[in-house]
């Protein structure tokens, strides 16, 4: 049953990392076939994220109340509907607006798959799992989609990747209702939504802009940019996965964020080719550490509405992408090819380090 219901809830993990990282995986192909500036393009990320981050808290109300698995199933079905409606037409503004229905399926998929997998496995580490889903997703887009590089690729990929069924997985069971929660915001959970938002939000940012970086200010071809920047993603799928076994150890969480700010410190560079796989690599390792931590401590704090404590961590990391990745398209326009903004996100990640001793708390 574990592993079945495990295996059955990764499905929204997967289609919300690759929806997280499909654009910036061939931005400027897009740039060039919508005939539109980049910072554009980084609206068609920004259009996800606004619709997905407003839905998290509202999503896990959801699940508390009705439970997970039909809610996830729905927003798979709208993801992929969206994703294959992008085909259809090609300008900017229909894109921009399908992606932001896109946002609505995976706002309302992804916390339904973290509460999912919480009520039919239940460990720290089945989170960490079901969080290494989504940076495989991500890295897997990174990878595969600049191969293709047309400007379908993006949408077409992201609605196979939707179609997979959570229907499949095996049912909850029966469950006590919760009651609605009166009040989701919670001090408490601010220090785990710093903590994921650095981690996985700033993650997502840099992932976004890594080919660009790489092809730019490194030189580098768009498939050998796009496998440099997926090994972000496919390495923070083992620090994700063993991240539920670190929880309370403050040093631990604390080294993750100083080591993810030095990568990308590093990355910014952009060359030689060598240092910036090296630093790529870093950052996916670094950003997987806290992910179980900030989840699993949200529904643990608020056991009274723990899929909405989760939606309310994860709209925070969610924010803060939809804020940040057009800022950092923006530093494009600036001297050094995007390394100026690259910079600011090392030093903003290294930061969070000082959210660590109160989550731990």
């Amino acid at each position: 049953m574990s592993r079945r219901a495990l295996a059955g809830g990764l499905a929204p993990a997967l289609s919300a990392g690759w929806n997280a990282a499909n654009i910036g995986s061939v931005a400027l192909v897009l740039s060039h076939a919508y005939g539109v500036a980049l910072i554009v393009i980084g609206l068609f990320t920004t259009a996800l994220f606004v619709t997905h981050a407003a839905l998290q808290v509202p999503a896990g109300r959801l699940c508390d109340r009705f439970g997970a698995r039909w809610l996830g199933t729905a927003g798979l079905a709208v993801s992929a509907a969206a994703s294959a409606g992008a085909l259809c037409w090609r300008q900017a503004g229909f894109a921009i607006g399908m992606r932001a229905l896109t946002g609505v399926g995976t706002g309302l998929s992804f916390v339904a798959g973290s509460d999912y997998v919480r009520r039919t496995v239940g460990s720290a580490v089945a989170q960490g799992v079901y969080g290494a889903g989504s940076m495989a997703g991500g890295g897997l887009a990174l990878a595969l989609i600049p191969q293709w590089g047309s400007w379908r690729a993006p949408f077409a990929t992201s609605a196979i990747v939707a179609g997979s069924v959570l229907a499949a997985a095996p049912r909850e069971g029966s469950r006590k209702r919760l009651a609605p929660a009166r009040r989701v915001a919670d001090r408490r959970l601010v220090p785990l939504a710093v903590m994921h938002s650095a981690s996985f939000g700033l993650s997502v940012v840099v992932g976004n802009w890594v080919v660009t970086l790489l092809e730019r200010a490194g030189g580098e071809s768009k498939g050998i940019a796009g496998v440099a920047g997926a090994l972000r993603l496919f390495l923070g799928i083992v620090t994700r996965s063993l991240g539920g076994r670190v929880q309370g150890k403050a040093w631990v969480l604390r080294a993750s964020f100083v080591l993810g700010g030095a990568a990308t410190a590093l990355l910014a560079i952009a060359s030689p080719l060598v240092l910036a796989i090296a630093a790529s690599a870093l950052i996916g390792l670094a950003a997987g550490v806290p992910f179980a931590t900030s989840f699993a401590g949200a529904a643990r704090l608020r056991p009274d509405a723990p899929a909405a404590a989760v939606g309310f961590v994860n709209m925070s990391a969610a924010v803060t992408i939809l804020v940040a990745t057009p800022l950092l398209g923006q530093a494009f326009s600036l001297p050094g090819n995007g390394r100026i903004g690259f910079a600011i996100v090392a030093v903003l990640g290294a930061l969070a380090r000082f959210s660590v001793p109160r989550a731990r708390a």
